[in-house]
């Protein structure tokens, strides 16, 4: 099959790991048993028409069945350039409407409530800088040691950790590498930490493996995402809070520093986006107190007497 080739002879060639294994599985769970049987030159926009269709009536997001359609389109225009057809279908069928659903971070008083929940949690820290940097899980759980400045006040940006793998790889943009300040209390919860960290060490004694990682398992190694995104959301429910994504907290800390009249430049440098129109974009949504600062604002430009000198 067409589609099982371009991804050995192509993605793999190509992409990182993580994309590959994301390619492969749409693939096989929502394109391939829609089409497969399908001879590649006898595939007609009808057919890929009814798979996006089908995906639809079987509840999956808008999101999910516009990038099976992606990943489709993308293939079969490899198809294309490699002469193996004439024209690209999925190119003539249109995917289904984006969908925009609205982004509920974390309040400030949330957000303190959560972290005071899980104060005695091994990863209280993670938690804290998460939210008060907003980096992303696959930058917290690659951190190490060597990049981060407690005396200084400092934590460097340096690598990602690649989803399902205990890999670091270097960060996608140039803007993704940065050097983020610490508030007084990330600091000394990651100084606890550290103290926790090194107790678990001694236990482990030789089973421990030494990748200098700032949040690793009881023998050193790298914390697996999904178990960290696991132990977040049942923290979450415990605390009687909503349900988030982990990606949510880097919502959350964006939020709470515009809420509070940060500058949406510096918030774009924080956050490690290549560009400022990518944090425009994400956080167009004005918040009940951004909306009630403004307001205050106007009050007080309207409120202002004429300069006397002016006449």
């Amino acid at each position: 099959m067409w589609l099982n080739e371009w991804l050995t002879t192509s993605v793999e060639a190509r992409n990182r790991p993580r994309t590959v294994s994301s390619y492969r599985e749409t693939v096989d769970r929502y394109i391939d048993p829609a089409i497969g049987r399908i001879a590649l030159k006898r595939l007609e926009p009808e057919a890929v028409d009814a798979m996006l269709r089908r995906l639809t009536a079987r509840g999956l997001s808008p999101t999910t069945v516009r990038y099976a359609h992606a990943i489709l389109r993308i293939a079969l225009g490899r198809a294309v350039k490699s002469g193996r057809v004439i024209r690209n279908v999925a190119s003539l069928v249109e995917p289904p409407a984006r969908s925009t659903p609205e982004r509920l971070p974390l309040t400030a008083d949330q957000a303190r409530a959560f972290l005071a929940a899980v104060d005695k949690d091994r990863l209280a820290a993670l938690y804290k800088l998460a939210i008060s940097t907003g980096m992303r899980q696959g930058e917290l759980l690659a951190l190490r040691w060597q990049d981060v400045d407690l005396d200084g006040g400092r934590v460097t940006i340096r690598h990602t950790l690649r989803l399902g793998t205990r890999e670091l790889a270097e960060p996608k943009t140039e803007r993704a590498r940065r050097t983020l300040r610490l508030s007084a209390e990330t600091a000394s919860g990651l100084r606890e930490h550290r103290r926790r960290q090194l107790q678990d060490r001694l236990a482990a004694g030789r089973r421990w493996i030494d990748g200098d990682f700032v949040f690793a398992t009881g023998n050193g190694t790298p914390l697996d995402s999904r178990n960290v995104t696991k132990a977040f959301q049942r923290n979450l429910a415990n605390a009687g809070l909503p349900h988030q994504r982990f990606h949510d907290l880097r919502h959350a800390c964006a939020t709470l520093l515009l809420e509070d009249g940060e500058d949406l430049g510096v918030v774009s440098r924080i956050l490690g986006h290549s560009q400022i129109a990518t944090t425009a974009d994400v956080y167009a949504h004005l918040t009940p107190a951004m909306l009630e600062r403004s307001a205050a604002r106007m009050d007080s430009i309207l409120a202002r007497r004429p300069d006397a000198a002016s006449g």
